[in-house]
């Protein structure tokens, strides 16, 4: 029923997160009987993406690529950060939620994945000695291990506290609770658990 290069576009654009076969029709219909302008724009964009937006070769961040061929992301870029203070993360997204709230103050370190014995990521997938590497030459103080509260993210937190250990290094893990606004009826007992863990007093304290 569609041309060949058509059902291939909306193959492509199926595999975008989010994104099912519906969606992709209907976005690659947009682009050939509405906006061809559009289309042609974004064909350029994404053309252009892969020469000038590439991983920090630092961090792993998304960073623009400089007129030397330098990947360094804004963060490790900005010398206000304080680079004794590390955060780890999973995944680019993650970083940027991060930077949302405004309450990270030094550098952070991507690690692209996650430990997951099931799917074959083990500690040997994992960017440990470029991390080491970060940690040696900027003379980390802390690290601060914010990988998700999941399974995979609790193991892959695990085996870097392990990993870190014995280097002289405060390391800490993110705190987990019942979010702003939600219901105690519908939290996880893992959720709850963290909750009443991470307690703190009434004038800031900790418990």
């Amino acid at each position: 029923m569609l041309p060949d290069r058509l059902e291939r576009l909306i193959e492509l654009l199926s595999r975008l997160p989010g994104v099912g076969e519906k969606t992709a029709q209907r976005f690659a219909m947009f682009f050939v009987t509405e906006s061809q302008e559009y289309a042609r724009e974004l064909g350029l964009a994404l053309q252009e993406l892969g020469a000038t937006v590439k991983r920090c070769q630092r961090c792993g961040n998304i960073a623009q690529v400089g007129e030397d061929g330098r990947a360094l992301c804004p963060v490790c870029l900005d010398p206000r950060r304080d680079g004794k203070l590390l955060c780890i993360v999973a995944r680019v997204q993650d970083l940027l939620a991060i930077e949302k709230s405004a309450s990270m103050r030094g550098r952070y370190f991507v690690l692209g994945r996650l430990l997951s014995p099931l799917d074959g990521v083990g500690p040997d997938e994992l960017p440990l000695e470029d991390l080491f590497r970060i940690v040696a030459e900027d003379a980390v103080k802390e690290v601060i291990l914010a990988t998700p509260p999941s399974v995979d993210g609790e193991a892959t937190a695990l085996l870097l506290a392990r990993e870190l250990a014995g280097k002289g290094l405060q390391v800490s893990r993110i705190a987990s609770g019942v979010p702003h606004g939600g219901d105690l009826e519908f939290a996880d007992q893992i959720t709850l658990g963290r909750a009443i863990d991470g307690r703190r007093s009434m004038d800031g304290k900790r418990s």
